[in-house]
């Protein structure tokens, strides 16, 4: 009895990159600066000085690029964002948008 298993791979598989996404932050009337940088800290793990751009980019164009990332991460920092500002009493929201 032979142990030999023959194993055909199909060699014209095509593997592509998955999708990225970037995550934008929007502004609103409520939120205060403050807690937009303390945001993109500890959600983004920005610096306070990118923070401080970013935020001064949403204040000044309506919303700021946070980040880019693969959906489940992008998905989950906006939900993030939202956990936070519901818990401080802010309307601040995040989108996701497809590269």
């Amino acid at each position: 009895m032979s142990n030999e298993i023959e194993i055909e791979l199909n060699e014209d598989l095509e593997v592509q990159e998955p999708k990225k996404y970037n995550v934008f932050l929007l502004n609103d009337d409520y939120s205060t600066m403050d807690f937009v940088i303390d945001v993109l800290i500890k959600v983004f793990r920005k610096t306070i000085s990118e923070a401080e751009a970013i935020m001064l980019s949403v204040h000044n164009n309506g919303k700021g690029l946070c980040g880019v990332y693969s959906f489940e991460i992008a998905s989950t920092k906006v939900a993030q964002v939202k956990s936070l500002a519901r818990e401080k009493g802010f309307p601040l929201k995040a989108i996701m948008e497809e590269e």
